[in-house]
């Protein structure tokens, strides 16, 4: 219309709009600069819509336990329910899974690798995770089958599963925990097991329960042996990859856990769309706010939110001060 502006204030956007534009930017910037730059965005940064997915596995890998335990907190608070897919690497005791347990209503992707669970409290709170279609439980060390079976006989839709281990883990076998996978998760379409002691045997069971595979990681299961074409005539949609390793040397630091069969390991492949956000886009992030600071008088108008106000914690996080 005429005399009606061409332009668009962004602090206008619905916040469900907002949730999804900031998604795409990195953990720190979602939680140091956007809350500075205006109320509504502030809001929409403290509600759901930026946390029905968080994905703070990279940065967890090097944080201390206090302050992963304190994010966890902080951004599941802030989901309100609404979390559909969490990955965070090395929880450190049963605590924050049982926390995570009691606020995974409609959790259905949860990616946990290296976490210190452990059998017993597992037992008591996969009922909680009846809704999880995908699960990663590689290198936790302190689960087994107990741990799997109970979650095989709560969470009746899962589709795919990472179980997949450190090459030094010590266990003498590991035919109790694919028994379990075999008589509790009929539905899998998708498995990894990479590293585990296990004997062609309880593989083959695991190919007789789980109808559905289509792909089956047994890269470093060195005493797996199976026949190419017994395999190919009875499974004929099934992928699968190992038991060799390419690209290995002697120190296992210098090991490439992947085959030439890697392109079939993306979880997009089972999660229709639901993976990792690419992180190539993070470098052009800092454009974005060039010449956000350069009007001093704007900053008055500004409500300056940061961890709920504290904004002495971003050095608690090993983070700068925003801008």
């Amino acid at each position: 219309m005429e005399g009606e502006s061409a332009f668009r204030n962004w602090d206008e956007l619905i916040p469900d709009a907002l949730g999804l534009i900031f998604k795409h930017l990195s953990l720190q910037e979602v939680l140091t600069v956007i809350p500075r730059v205006c109320k509504s965005w502030g809001k929409a940064v403290t509600g759901p819509y930026c946390w029905q997915e968080i994905d703070i596995e990279e940065w967890s890998k090097c944080c201390q336990p206090e302050h992963l335990d304190r994010m966890l907190q902080m951004l599941i608070a802030r989901s309100s329910g609404s979390l559909r897919k969490l990955c965070v690497s090395g929880l450190h005791n049963d605590m924050m899974f049982t926390f995570i347990a009691e606020n995974a209503g409609s959790l259905h992707t949860l990616r946990l690798p290296r976490g210190e669970m452990s059998d017993s409290v597992t037992e008591q709170i996969a009922g909680r995770l009846s809704a999880i279609t995908f699960l990663d439980l590689s290198y936790c060390n302190k689960i087994g089958a107990r741990a799997l079976e109970a979650i095989g006989k709560n969470c009746k839709m899962l589709v795919g599963l990472c179980r997949n281990m450190h090459p030094a883990t010590g266990k003498l076998t590991q035919d109790d925990e694919a028994n379990a996978i075999s008589a509790t998760m009929p539905k899998l379409r998708r498995l990894e097991m990479a590293y585990h002691d296990l004997s062609t045997e309880s593989v083959l069971t695991i190919l007789c329960s789980c109808s559905q595979l289509e792909i089956l990681d047994l890269r470093g299961c060195w005493d797996v042996k199976l026949d190419d074409k017994f395999i190919k005539g009875k499974f004929p949609n099934l992928k699968i990859l190992g038991p060799n390793v390419k690209d290995c040397y002697n120190d296992w630091d210098d090991c490439s856990d992947y085959s030439d069969g890697s392109e079939y390991l993306a979880w997009e492949f089972l999660a229709g769309g639901m993976g990792d956000y690419d992180d190539d886009d993070d470098d052009d992030d800092d454009e974005l706010y060039d010449g956000m600071w350069d009007d001093e008088g704007r900053l008055e108008e500004l409500e300056l939110r940061f961890y709920d106000g504290i904004v002495e914690d971003a050095g608690v996080y090993g983070w700068p001060p925003s801008p």
